[in-house]
């Protein structure tokens, strides 16, 4: 084709003028969608994709316009046209007119929109970096690729291994096993999932375990771009693997302690029951692994709070279990925090307790148990209540998502008599699990002090419906008391006093029923029973003797002074 005719063609046909009329029009559109689309949050795709309609649309009217006609009959094509035939067209003047009209509306657009960038002041670094620490890490379970189901316990200890190496770097913070075992390897939202555990990367990997060999596959991520920092496999041996890299001379003692740990921070007294079975049995596979001397000791040393054991049982039987965990590895931090909770509870020795404390955190700084215990029991009851809502809080920083630590921080403020952040943050707990029954009825308790009786009285009897624990009537009873609801608060009282006497299955300390008496202003019983509740080493009970608020009204009586002091006397 002769280009003179091929271009005059092009103008007979109207193609320039259709080009340019649509390349003007989708410029305004552009300009405007720029405008509108964030004000409506619209995702980024949006704009990508009306982007490409234009773009399509644009080959589709300059086809359109040099296929068809649009004569005085309607469109017809150009060949079906008679070059005689008289069509309908703009003139010059009005086509200007309007290519300029648009041209001006857009350039208007693009100047307000430059505009309103520039008055904008400068974005967050979309990192997340303002609130993340750069040193801070989640290890997310690995993926098992065996195809034998039971080798996801040896894909879990080959998480908690990296897990139990990570931990003890002091300036790196570290996600606890507890927060990060609800999410699965490989998320699609990894962001969301860094910026609740508050990290900025996430250790993400795989294990295949295939006769006697293991292949790990492990890969670091920048969590808010899902870049990739780093990646490594590993092929090796499984004897080699546990030579080199654990004291664990048996995979399936491993498996056992996992068990354990799983049903110990379940947080129920038969949870804890059958967390010893586990432990005993990882013990009895191999009677040289710490770890799992060290879960038997966080069994015990937890058992009578939660009524499943009397104190003078179970909590020598936690130490002498810290002890020998320490004996074979004296570095473990879980050991020492387990052995400063029984020197609170069983002696009453404070100043022990918290150098064991203080050494579980020199040696594990990111084990969130350890930060947790020494606030609620080694700081709380000497009143430092600033560094004990500081240590309970950097738990919470180290496991998030724990339903136990959450609560216990909501536990820790209501004993500082914050109480309206301790509703706050157990109103969180319930939240997250509203069948945990602590959560209920401690709750209840920072409800009750701050006045709110009805409330009280509902989460109580929340938690006595979920668990059989006799603490939960005990508070409830006391609130019935005090509020002149008394013969209900005598019908717990008898059930409760029964219950010390008949039950063989629960442990039923003295102060559950002090607190009874406290409500019903029987002041010399209440203050008997506490000192039952003293010479029965019920640590839980008696180490908070100069803090609770419950024990208000017997301040300044001089028996109950007497008790104080003795309390705080020092090692019994």
């Amino acid at each position: 084709m002769n280009p003179k005719t091929f271009f005059g063609e092009l103008k007979r046909r109207n193609v320039y003028r259709v080009a340019v009329t649509y390349a003007v029009i989708a410029w305004l559109l552009i300009q405007a969608a720029s405008i509108l689309l964030p004000t409506f949050e619209a995702p980024t795709w949006v704009m990508k994709a009306l982007v490409a309609l234009l773009i399509f649309g644009f080959v589709m009217a300059v086809f359109i316009s040099w296929a068809f006609e649009a004569t005085p009959q309607g469109m017809k094509r150009t060949e079906d046209v008679s070059p005689d035939e008289v069509l309908p067209s703009w003139s010059p003047r009005k086509f200007a007119a309007l290519i300029v009209t648009i041209a001006l509306l857009a350039a208007s657009l693009l100047v307000f929109n430059l505009l309103r960038s520039r008055s904008k002041p400068p974005s967050p670094p979309p990192t997340g970096a303002l609130d993340l620490p750069a040193k801070s890490i989640a290890v997310l379970p690995f993926e098992n690729l065996s195809r034998d189901p039971d080798n996801a316990y040896f894909t879990e200890g080959i998480q908690d291994e990296i897990l139990a190496r990570l931990a003890k770097i002091a300036d790196l913070k570290v996600i606890s096993r507890t927060s990060t075992q609800r999410y699965k390897s490989s998320p699609d939202d990894l962001p969301q999932i860094a910026k609740r555990l508050g990290v900025s990367s996430i250790l993400e990997g795989s294990v295949q375990k295939t006769a006697d060999r293991v292949r790990v596959t492990v890969q670091l991520i920048n969590a808010a771009s899902d870049a990739h920092l780093w990646a490594e496999t590993y092929d090796r041996n499984l004897t080699d693997v546990f030579a080199a890299e654990s004291d664990i001379e048996s995979a399936e003692a491993h498996q056992l302690y996992l068990r354990g740990r799983y049903f110990w921070n379940k947080r129920t007294g038969a949870d804890l029951k059958k967390s010893i079975g586990y432990f005993n049995q990882a013990i009895g596979k191999d009677p040289n692994y710490a770890l799992a001397y060290a879960g038997l000791a966080d069994a015990y040393v937890l058992l009578s709070a939660y009524a499943e054991g009397s104190p003078k049982d179970s909590l020598p039987q936690a130490k002498a279990a810290a002890v020998k965990a320490l004996e074979l590895d004296n570095t473990l931090g879980e050991a020492h925090a387990t052995l400063a909770n029984a020197l609170v509870a069983y002696d009453l020795n404070f100043a022990e307790a918290n150098r064991e404390f203080r050494r579980a955190i020199e040696l594990n700084p990111n084990y969130a148990t350890a930060h947790q215990w020494y606030g609620e029991t080694g700081l709380v009851p000497l009143g430092q209540f600033d560094e004990a809502i500081a240590e309970a809080r950097r738990a919470l920083e180290l496991d998030p998502l724990s339903i136990v630590i959450n609560a216990d921080v909501g536990t820790v403020l209501t004993n500082a008599r914050r109480y309206d952040q301790a509703i706050d943050q157990l109103r969180k707990a319930v939240e997250m699990d509203p069948g945990f029954y602590y959560a209920h009825w401690t709750l209840g308790d920072a409800l009750e002090l701050k006045g709110h009786n009805a409330e009280a009285i509902a989460e109580y009897k929340k938690a006595i419906a979920l668990n059989d624990d006799p603490l939960p009537p005990a508070l409830l009873g006391h609130l019935y008391a005090k509020i002149g609801r008394k013969n209900e608060a005598l019908a717990i009282l008898k059930q409760v006093r029964e219950l010390r006497e008949s039950s063989k299955q629960r442990y039923v300390s003295p102060f559950n029923l002090a607190l009874i008496h406290i409500g019903l202003d029987q002041k010399d019983e209440a203050i008997q029973l506490l000192e039952e509740t003293y010479e029965e080493r019920d640590g839980y009970n008696t180490a908070f003797i100069k803090v609770e608020p419950m024990l208000d009204p017997l301040r300044g009586d001089p028996r109950f002074e007497a008790l104080v002091q003795k309390v705080f006397a020092g090692t019994r």
